[in-house]
């Protein structure tokens, strides 16, 4: 570990993300104080863990990162011994009272795996292209059979991303695209009822709107409402009355469009869109292979649950229950993306130190 530091700080990355949480937490206690609590209290802890791994040697994480791998199997595979079943779903554990998700704590970490194999290995052959898939496989089938198909995908995306990024045959990517296209129909039916109502509601969102539509009927009604300006905080009728379903969650930003309108859902995206932009541009300032995936993974981790998350909101993409980073209310997914921008910050005072050194 670094000595501690707060010079390490980068505040092009701390304060949109903050303002963001900001954001979320007006319309937390305008919709219900009880979990305006609770998000406040995940925050301080998620800027604890920040500052934690901001001063944390991150090339540490890449030479322990086969022993997270398989900390990672053997946390999901706990999982179905002292997991709490929600819903159906066996995905969250209690400690010390706080309900934790591994699936979605374990994404930076999958991600610096990754990016000290892929690094270490040079080659870009088929042969490495499909040791990649197979290292994959067990993280995301122990995800998919909670059930998450949602987690499960972002893995499968991010993955194919820092792949086609380190520079793979495009060749590879249309191979397992052609068999992914023909494989459908046989994946379609392992799929829970619940899963396959949702990818046919979205094909036909009219077809059934108090039933299988309902989420993304009452998603659209509550963007809608909230006009050009928003009904403004504690109006929101829609996610105050609970007619929005998971607007805490997953529907998040359907809530804060109620609440705030076009103009915040705007500003909000900007945030979003400005966060994106500054971890680009520090990935475009190191100089390793390691730690340019391992920014670009956490880059398109941000994106990937953003579109997918924004996307189900307004009816652009199966509902597959991905939460918006730092909006989502939630311990886990706030932790995640503080233990990520903790980790981006180290990366770009590391190379800002060495550049400063350079030119001294």
């Amino acid at each position: 570990m670094h000595k501690f530091s707060i010079n390490r700080v980068n505040l092009s990355i701390l304060i949109p993300a903050v303002l963001i949480v900001a954001i979320a937490l007006s319309v937390f206690y305008s919709i219900d104080t009880q979990i305006f609590r609770s998000q406040a209290f995940f925050l301080i802890a998620s800027i604890v863990a920040y500052f934690l791994f901001l001063n944390i040697d991150y090339k540490m994480l890449s030479l322990s990162s086969r022993y997270m791998y398989f900390a990672m199997i053997f946390l999901l595979l706990v999982l179905f011994i002292i997991g709490i079943e929600a819903r159906g779903a066996v995905r969250w554990v209690d400690v010390f009272g706080l309900r934790l998700q591994f699936s979605e704590i374990i994404k930076p970490f999958f991600i610096i795996f990754m990016a000290r194999y892929l690094s270490n290995d040079e080659k870009r052959t088929f042969m490495t292209f499909i040791k990649s898939g197979l290292l994959l496989a067990p993280i995301f089938f122990l995800t998919l059979i909670q059930p998450d198909l949602g987690n499960a995908m972002i893995y499968l995306i991010v993955l194919l991303f820092m792949l086609f990024s380190y520079g793979f045959s495009f060749r590879y990517f249309l191979g397992l695209g052609i068999v992914a296209a023909v494989a459908f129909p046989v994946i379609f039916t392992f799929l829970h009822d619940y899963q396959k109502l949702r990818l046919l509601s979205f094909i036909n969102p009219a077809q059934d709107p108090s039933g299988s539509s309902y989420n993304a009927v009452q998603s659209l009604i509550s963007i809608g409402s909230g006009g050009f300006f928003g009904k403004g905080f504690g109006q929101a009728t829609q996610s105050i009355l609970k007619f929005l379903p998971e607007r805490h969650t997953d529907f998040i930003f359907a809530t804060i469009s109620e609440s705030l309108g076009f103009i915040g859902a705007t500003f909000l995206i900007l945030l979003y869109a400005y966060l994106l932009s500054r971890i680009i541009k520090i990935t475009s300032e190191v100089h390793d292979e390691f730690s340019r995936l391992v920014l670009l993974g956490f880059y398109f981790l941000f994106l990937t649950h953003i579109f997918l998350n924004i996307g189900m909101n307004i009816g652009i993409v199966p509902i597959v229950g991905i939460t918006l980073p730092l909006a989502s209310y939630g311990g886990s997914s706030l932790l995640t993306s503080f233990i990520i921008l903790g980790i981006v910050s180290s990366i770009s005072f590391d190379f800002r130190k060495k550049g400063m050194l350079e030119i001294s």
